[in-house]
């Protein structure tokens, strides 16, 4: 197979090209390292099987050369953090819908496969959890920038699902649950960089509102594992699947001390406030908690690696050389 990663510098798309290549495939990855870094990709360099390419998913004709080069795109370009999307809501709303709509316009024109990566925040502030595919999604107003992410990638999904039923083009969603795992940072909002870190440097683990919104962490070698069967099932073609773990439902105040505990921290734990942390009247999901039923009779897919040991994968990161540097 050969295959494009937009984004494909990034935590999880430099996981993804890690794993096609063992498989033999064919990577080419486009990204403009605006969040992604050249040192995820850098081991990749030496295979004959790999290139990339420096550039925005806006450039047609680079996005377009590419496309036709490869039978499916893995596209996870987007805007990504809560942090982020609170202070940059224009790049986050043009990033993820023009790249969406640039991508499947160029893949339609040889009807090339489209895997696009969407995100469990879309179901916004819907309590009906487990969350499923078919449920309705609950969104705040368009006066709280923060849903504009949750907004952005819902109309990603349209427009692929639309590709799919008026043009025939194969696309498949996915809605990805709190992906974690070595290389990501911290950066943009992800929690469990920081609360390592943070523990590490022996600083206070900031836990944000009162601590008791619940979520479900998904190591990064089962989402890629997920995605690499969907992209090469056939069934999975014009449906939409939740990836995540839908054990180890954990609130982000026991999440600090169980960081603590398994890093051997003295740090304290110091509550801030939405307000503090992001903006005025920010908003935050209480549970976000994957039904994966679908998932599980498609493709048998079952989480591999559970809360404490993608803990300590993360720790052993920050704790390298490399991480410190």
């Amino acid at each position: 197979m050969k295959a494009l990663i937009t984004g494909g510098a990034g935590f999880l798309g430099s996981h993804l090209a890690e794993a096609l290549l063992a498989r033999g495939d064919e990577v080419y990855v486009l990204d403009n390292l605006s969040t992604g870094s050249i040192e995820n990709i850098e081991p990749l360099k030496a295979s004959p099987r790999f290139r990339y390419t420096i550039d925005s998913v806006m450039n047609e004709p680079v996005t377009a050369e590419l496309i036709d080069r490869v039978d499916v795109v893995f596209h996870l370009a987007a805007a990504v953090g809560v942090r982020l999307i609170v202070e940059s809501p224009v790049n986050t709303i043009e990033t993820n819908v023009h790249g969406t709509e640039m991508v499947l316009k160029l893949a339609n024109k040889k009807k090339k496969k489209v895997l696009i990566a969407s995100t469990s925040e879309v179901y916004g502030k819907s309590d009906t959890v487990p969350f499923r595919e078919d449920a309705d999604l609950v969104l705040g107003p368009t006066s709280k920038g923060r849903w504009s992410y949750a907004c952005s990638k819902a109309i990603d999904e349209f427009l692929g699902l639309a590709y799919h039923k008026e043009k025939r083009l194969p696309v498949v969603v996915v809605r990805l649950f709190n992906t974690v795992g070595p290389r990501q940072t911290g950066r943009y909002g992800m929690v469990i960089p920081n609360f390592v870190k943070q523990a590490l440097l022996g600083h206070p683990l900031t836990v944000f509102g009162d601590g008791s919104q619940t979520r479900c962490f998904t190591y990064v070698g089962d989402v890629v594992g997920a995605l690499v069967a969907l992209a090469t099932h056939p069934d999975a073609v014009g449906q939409v699947f939740n990836i995540g773990n839908d054990g180890d439902e954990i609130s982000i105040l026991a999440l600090a001390e169980r960081v603590k505990a398994r890093t051997r921290s003295q740090s304290p734990i110091e509550l801030v406030t939405y307000d503090k942390a992001y903006e005025a009247g920010f908003e935050d999901m209480p549970r976000r908690v994957p039904d994966l039923t679908k998932l599980r009779t498609l493709i048998g897919y079952e989480p591999q690696v559970h809360l404490d040991e993608i803990l300590d994968r993360v720790i052993a990161f920050f704790e390298s050389d490399k991480a410190r540097a």
